[in-house]
């Protein structure tokens, strides 16, 4: 099974933060972090150290959508919060299905884990089944 992550976080989260926050999340859907084939995040973040460093560190493409094309997916886990900051109510669900070419919120393994760091800043971490036969070849 391959697996596509999508990330969010406060603006400047650690590293570390990010990382721990998508183990607890693999831990919780069984899966090894070899699973992951792609990660995801919204065009706001193409600068987040921690995005970029994670997915080179793994050999991951990163994804980066508009939050109008976030937006609009289905997510279980809308935020009002997120919304108001990012114009879109899911960064990391929505990212994650997207990146995954999901065609709906029964592929998501893991909905939206929260973790905050030791300095207070909080990253989130939804994971996605890639449907079998699907290529992430895309760019």
């Amino acid at each position: 099974m391959r697996l596509a992550i999508g990330l969010g976080c406060d603006r400047g989260t650690p590293e570390a933060t990010v990382e721990a926050c998508l183990h607890a999340a693999l831990a919780q859907a069984g899966a090894q972090i070899a699973q992951v084939a792609v990660a995801a995040s919204i065009e706001a973040k193409q600068d987040e150290a921690a995005f970029l460093s994670l997915a080179a560190r793994h050999g991951w493409p990163l994804r980066w959508y508009a939050a109008a094309q976030l937006a609009a997916v289905p997510v279980p886990n809308p935020s009002e919060t997120v919304l108001r900051y990012m114009g879109t109510p899911s960064v990391s669900e929505a990212a994650a299905l997207l990146a995954a070419g999901a065609a709906d919120a029964s592929a998501l393994l893991v909905e939206k884990h929260r973790l905050r760091g030791p300095d207070g800043r909080n990253a989130t971490v939804s994971i996605a089944r890639i449907p079998q036969g699907t290529s992430d070849s895309g760019g």
